[in-house]
């Protein structure tokens, strides 16, 4: 098995080391931060002993696993690497300079991916003179947990770069998915307006939070509602791939952050890490109780819904995935009742087509603009799926 190399050892990077070690290979963890580097191993150490005591593994495999995973002072013990998944933050300049490092230390048909969920993988790989190799591999946070693993391959990347890389990840028991080199790529593009929607819904005074998360529970399906799974996400990392999604589209009204989420960023109120988000977690005060209202509740889950399906069915019209990756993407990255090109089927295109449309005329706003490929294929009464 070949080597892999991690940079960076907060919650991510320590997440993906864990997946590749359990897949058996031998893992290098290197972080700028001595002192994260000793949390992570930590931190590692402690998931495994609360298996073991689960039973869910034996100590000996445990210990094995552990033994797998080096953590490393410098990026130069990164030279027998045959892959590298970088997991630093979220800034361009700092991957690409990572990146351009890397380069130099490890051999000509070394793998280098980055986990970024918003950035460009063309503008990270250019930093580097053989750009050819590098692509994106992006987890979901907790990486062990979380099936799903979209691969994204830049301009530049080779196909049996893409494709070896695939092998690899195939044998870590993940979900795969292929995506175009598009801001947000599947998830964190499509998943858009059940955040924005609902901050709209909320915004205009037509619910409060906890109503509007038991709509989407109670009524639609879901696991957690948005203003919940932001404050679990954290609503620094949400806002940031808003506006990064939005910046890098040049604008897209379809995209636009809220001037409600920007305040709890700059108030520093991103959730549950810091014991208040859209809800106050401190025990102080008692949660607000929804309005049970299903008249209410089911307007509110069909207005987010159609508007996922129209920015799932515009993922397709541009081809930044295949209907299957889109729907899989959707349900194993985020936890979606359905697939929304599936849904789209059941409900009818008819219907969302015309949901949407009314919201595009009530309001005139390119925000709510309905997909070409959802107009024509409620025209001609066509289905996703046959």
């Amino acid at each position: 098995m070949i080597l892999i190399g991690v940079i960076g050892s907060g919650a991510m990077g320590s997440g993906i080391a864990q997946v590749a070690a359990t897949a058996g290979h031998e893992v290098l963890v290197f972080d700028s931060n001595a002192q994260a580097l000793e949390k992570s191993k930590a931190g590692l150490e402690a998931v495994y002993l609360r298996l073991v005591e689960k039973q869910k593994i034996s100590r000996e495999a445990a210990d094995l696993i552990l033994k797998h995973i080096r953590f490393v002072s410098g990026l130069d013990e990164f030279k027998d690497c045959g892959l590298v998944i970088e997991a630093i933050v979220e800034n361009l300049a700092v991957k690409q300079a990572v990146f351009a490092q890397l380069e130099g230390i490890v051999t000509a048909d070394a793998i280098l991916a980055t986990n970024t969920s918003s950035l460009s993988i063309t503008s990270i790989a250019s930093a580097c003179s053989k750009p050819e190799r590098v692509m994106g591999i992006h987890f979901f946070n907790p990486a062990p947990l979380m099936p799903l693993v979209e691969l994204i391959p830049g301009i530049a990347t080779r196909a049996e770069v893409f494709f070896k890389a695939k092998d690899i990840l195939g044998t870590w028991k993940k979900e795969l998915v292929t995506a175009k080199d598009t801001p947000g790529f599947i998830v964190n593009r499509v998943a858009r307006p059940f955040y924005g929607e609902a901050i709209r819904i909320y915004e205009e005074g037509f619910a409060d939070f906890a109503t509007i998360d038991w709509a989407m529970k109670e009524l639609g399906g879901f696991k957690m509602g948005p203003f919940e799974l932001m404050d679990m996400i954290g609503n620094d990392i949400n806002y940031t791939v808003t506006e990064t999604v939005w910046t890098q589209l040049f604008f897209d009204p379809r995209y636009k952050p809220s001037i409600t989420q920007k305040r709890l960023f700059e108030a520093k109120r991103f959730g549950k890490k810091t014991g208040q988000g859209y809800y106050n977690y401190s025990g102080s005060e008692a949660l607000p109780v929804p309005k049970k209202n299903n008249e209410l509740g089911n307007d509110i889950f069909l207005r987010i819904l159609c508007m996922l399906i129209n920015e799932a069915t515009e993922a397709l019209h541009l081809k930044i995935a295949t209907r299957e990756d889109i729907d899989q993407a959707m349900t194993k990255g985020v936890n979606y009742p359905k697939g929304l090109l599936k849904w789209a089927d059941e409900i009818g295109l008819g219907l969302v087509y015309k949901l949407v449309s009314h919201l595009h005329q009530e309001y005139g706003e390119d925000r709510y603009r309905p997909s070409i490929l959802l107009k024509n294929m409620a025209r001609t009464e066509q289905n996703f799926y046959q």
